[in-house]
């Protein structure tokens, strides 16, 4: 290695939701931590900032409903740690017509993993939550456990945290070369040199420009989704308690698969699609700019099915998600240099798996291995 070179047992090159749950389990196993990102801590340019995301075990594929089975102990251990509130339990409804593949999909995997869940008619589901209607013919099936995370509360949770055991924290440094040297790996920047016997990459939308210089071309395209928060007409109403997250099986100039949380913090009720939006080759090429007239299409929404939550507008932003093209994620070891971990592609749906995906890019940097199921997310196939 380099002279004057800053000597960790793993380094972790962005922290966001992964790389700060990344930076938190490899200090619970005693390890010397250095935690890099290029951008000040909880910024708004990536896809880990903010006041909610979704969490929930109902998954239309049977291997993310087992990892949830594993993350929630996770969640719960963490907020025991942290001395405060993480997860906030709603209660969640996915909705619409049987003969949507995604519903199907949805009902085989839940029969699949025996979880625990309820299919309502929507005579029952409006009686259950009034402020929804439904078209004619649609079911709806709730599962109790669905909620929320406080996101930007949770990654700073985990910062926090590993910080108090041991690990360094440098934000505002941008990574200007990554280099291999035996089983060794050094990482250059304008603040100094640091050397590590580990490298997790969790870079979020910059990960296919890093990895790039690292030999692996990922397919991975940047999407900016906007999220929009709507002020319900009778905000109790739409409080945790009393209004579900949800998730619309449906298609529409809305947008693709429109879901939703309870306004949390006077944030009004967010409601926008999983996917939809024109995507871009690098962060380099995103528009950060909300679009009033998406804004106006997506009204439609609840219009159509929440009609109390159709008031004005209280915030709106661009978030990004990083896709892959089977919309999985990416979760590896380098082909050529397993000192080096990659976390990346998490599809606009990862961020409820981040505490365990921490713990697992712990475990493969450590170990080389871990017992979670990660056979979808390999490399190779891609």
């Amino acid at each position: 290695m380099s002279a004057n070179v800053n000597e960790f047992d793993a380094i972790v090159l962005g922290a966001g939701a992964m790389g700060s749950a990344a930076a938190y389990y490899l200090t619970q196993a005693r390890q010397r931590v250095l935690l890099l990102d290029q951008f000040e801590l909880d910024h708004q340019k990536g896809s880990s900032h903010g006041l909610s995301r979704v969490i929930r075990y109902s998954y239309d594929n049977p291997i993310y409903v087992n990892l949830m089975r594993d993350a929630y102990p996770l969640w719960f251990a963490l907020q025991e740690a942290a001395g405060e509130q993480l997860y906030f339990k709603t209660g969640g409804i996915d909705f619409g017509l049987p003969s949507e593949p995604t519903m199907q999909n949805l009902k085989a995997s839940l029969k699949q993993t025996n979880l625990p869940h309820d299919r309502l008619s929507t005579r029952e589901a409006q009686k259950l939550f009034p402020q929804f209607r439904f078209d004619e013919g649609m079911e709806v099936i709730y599962q109790e456990y669905t909620g929320f995370l406080a996101a930007s509360r949770c990654v700073l949770t985990h910062i926090r945290l590993a910080q108090a055991s041991g690990a360094t924290v440098l934000d505002q440094t941008p990574v200007s070369r990554i280099g291999v040297k035996g089983d060794r790996v050094e990482v250059q920047t304008a603040r100094g040199s640091y050397g590590g016997d580990r490298l997790i990459i969790t870079a979020g939308s910059w990960a296919k420009r890093i990895l790039a210089e690292q030999g692996i071309d990922l397919p991975l395209k940047v999407m900016p989704c906007q999220l929009v928060f709507f002020e319900p007409d009778n905000p109790t109403d739409y409080q945790p308690g009393r209004f579900p997250v949800f998730i619309a099986h449906l298609n529409a100039d809305y947008g693709e698969t429109p879901y939703g949380i309870p306004t949390y913090q006077g944030s009004g009720v967010k409601i926008t699609p999983f996917y939809g939006w024109k995507t871009v080759s690098d962060p380099s090429e995103v528009d950060y700019t909300p679009d009033l007239e998406w804004i106006e299409r997506l009204r439609e929404f609840p219009r159509r099915y929440i009609p109390g939550a159709n008031g004005k507008l209280v915030s709106t932003r661009r978030c990004l998600y990083t896709v892959t093209p089977d919309k999985h994620f990416v979760i590896d070891r380098h082909p050529n240099y397993p000192q080096i971990v990659i976390s990346a592609g998490f599809s606009g749906h990862g961020f409820k798996f981040s505490t365990l995906v921490g713990k697992i890019l712990m475990e493969l940097a450590i170990a080389g291995k871990t017992d979670h199921d990660v056979s979808l997310f390999k490399l190779s196939r891609f």
